[in-house]
């Protein structure tokens, strides 16, 4: 049984504030009243007065302010982003069967027109979520791919995440945050064409717009704060192991971290650093990673490294690292993660900023039944099938009889209809008990 050396005192259900009513009015009155309403909201809570819809000299001027440097990284990580993706993509591919001999069935694949993509601009300037949905999205052959980011005050969006946006092929980028940037995008408002999916992260105002409108429009998921777990054994580089639990605490004051290890003496020696290590951050990233770690964060004592992995299974990390001997057997046992990384040698930053893989990926347990962001959420999978009348005859018969025993007539008929058209004077036996 797991021994716990600190255990949270919190979990992300304790600070579930009722945000949905507030969304759900904002919602409906931009429904109703449309671009006035969003602009309404826009004023009050991004405090901007600039174009909403960005032109290609408002466009110009943020390409002009990113330093060289950060372009030649922007394109670098969007590079990785697409060659991953185009990956991905590859794996998609349009197929058919015979069935049975003259009845063909199959499938094809068929991006979604539209995608709305949100990119958070609050307190960090989240440049990495522009290339992971933009790109991806683009890769997967999306038409039109809106990028919509909350601009600041008097300042309008970061330079660097419209660079990003628009380096990655964002057809049109929207200067717009929260709620109001949420049903832009849906009800196509400002000449936008209609979302069918809207991805990216957000705060939890966004997230609860995205869990209302599911069903009117496709989502990526619904999020909760972002979560990491480390799994190491006695091997692991306490200090390294410690920055990583730390680096991640930052993301948020109630976003959880978690070490499970089958060794004690490293379990204390990562306690013992992570106080310092968060002590030594920049002011505006050491609130979020004090509250992240006192309030949130567990030590989890094993047995062994199986018991690390049941445990790390039940948790369903968004992000899971190990730094533990024999990869190749974590990488075989391990089945519960949004994005996983073997080794001391990567990190989640690599994958939140620059490595290739997506980082828009499932959190609260949730990748227990999914996956993060990918080429696969922009596409739809549809299937077809056609028959010759000979080919059609053993399904037409199975169809009658299977229909009867469920109690539809109808759909019965429709199979009864074709086997006396195709096959006069054949006497076939198509009743439920035939």
């Amino acid at each position: 049984m797991p021994e716990y050396l600190k255990k949270a005192t919190l979990t992300s259900k304790s600070d579930a504030s009722d945000v949905h009513a507030t969304v759900k009015g904002i919602l409906a009155d931009i429904e109703e009243r449309g671009d006035a309403a969003a602009m309404e909201y826009a004023a009050k809570f991004d405090g901007y007065d600039g174009n909403v819809i960005l032109t290609d000299e408002d466009i110009a001027a943020a390409i002009a302010a990113v330093p060289d440097r950060l372009k030649e990284d922007i394109r670098f990580a969007a590079d990785n982003v697409r060659r991953f993706a185009e990956a991905q993509r590859a794996t998609l591919i349009d197929t058919e069967l015979e069935v049975v001999p003259g009845l063909i069935a199959g499938q094809k694949t068929i991006p979604v027109a539209a995608a709305g993509a949100y990119v958070p601009g609050g307190r960090y300037s989240h440049v990495a979520s522009a290339i992971m949905t933009v790109t991806t999205a683009k890769v997967a052959g999306v038409s039109h791919v809106t990028a919509c980011s909350p601009p600041r005050p008097g300042e309008g969006i970061a330079p660097a995440i419209i660079y990003a946006a628009h380096v990655c092929g964002a057809d049109t980028i929207l200067a717009m945050g929260g709620v109001q940037g949420v049903a832009a995008m849906t009800y196509g408002l400002f000449g936008l064409p209609k979302a069918n999916i809207l991805v990216g992260p957000g705060n939890q105002f966004v997230a609860e717009a995205k869990r209302i409108l599911f069903g009117q429009v496709g989502i990526d998921m619904i999020a909760g704060p972002t979560d990491s777990l480390i799994l190491a054994d006695k091997d692991a580089d306490a200090e390294i192991v410690a920055t990583d639990l730390v680096g991640q605490a930052e993301h948020g004051y109630n976003s959880p971290v978690w070490l499970v290890t089958d060794d004690r003496a490293l379990a204390e020696k990562v306690m013992e650093l992570v106080p310092g290590l968060i002590h030594d951050l920049p002011e505006v990233n050491k609130d979020n990673a004090t509250k992240a770690w006192r309030d949130y964060a567990e030590v989890i004592l094993c047995a062994d490294r199986e018991e690390m992995a049941a445990t790390s299974d039940a948790y369903a990390p968004e992000h899971l690292t190990v730094q533990a001997a024999d990869l190749d057997w974590w990488l075989n046992r391990l089945t519960c993660y949004g994005s996983l990384f073997l080794g001391e040698e990567t990190t989640v930053a690599f994958g939140d900023k620059a490595s290739g893989t997506n980082h828009v990926l499932p959190t609260s347990g949730a990748a227990k039944y999914t996956g993060g962001l990918s080429v696969h959420k922009f596409m739809k999978i549809v299937t077809w099938q056609r028959a010759t009348r000979e080919g059609s005859r053993p399904v037409a018969e199975a169809t009658a009889r299977i229909s009867r025993l469920e109690g539809m007539e109808g759909h019965a008929r429709t199979a009864d209809v074709r086997l006396a058209k195709y096959f006069p004077g054949v006497n076939f036996d198509l009743s439920a008990d035939g």
